[in-house]
């Protein structure tokens, strides 16, 4: 199976699969900094998908996507993308359930299991460089 037609796939489970439920990301030592929405539509201006929101502008302090930002380094203790990171992202339901952590520290305990975890921590570096391209790849 081609690597577009595998993505597609990838795209349809995860929407059908999350159609029900919103998943938020919550950051910091304590996982008390909102960090958006990790399934919301790229609209929603509380959306990881939004880039011109809070929390989908890779210029924003807020956001994964930030490089240079606490949340989106790749050398911060409360980033998903740090091999290293402490305090990684929580992920967490509208109704408080804890689905793990983003993260791509594999001695992280309690880490995401859930295939939208799986593919962003895979391909985060090149969904940084195109969001919406892969917001688009996701869920549509």
């Amino acid at each position: 199976m081609n690597f577009k037609r595998s993505i597609t796939l990838l795209g349809f489970m995860i929407s059908c699969v999350f159609q029900a439920q919103t998943l938020h990301l919550y950051g910091g030592a304590d996982q008390n900094q909102y960090l958006g929405c990790l399934d919301c539509d790229d609209f929603d201006k509380n959306s990881v998908w939004n880039t011109f929101g809070d929390y989908g502008s890779p210029l924003s302090s807020k956001s994964i996507w930030n490089s240079y930002g606490n949340y989106g380094s790749s050398s911060s203790i409360f980033s998903p993308w740090s091999k290293y990171a402490s305090y990684p992202p929580a992920i967490v339901d509208q109704d408080g359930n804890f689905y793990g952590f983003l993260s791509l520290n594999t001695y992280k305990a309690d880490k995401s299991d859930l295939e939208l975890a799986k593919i962003l921590c895979q391909y985060h570096e090149d969904i940084k460089k195109d969001i919406k391209g892969w917001y688009s790849r996701l869920f549509r």
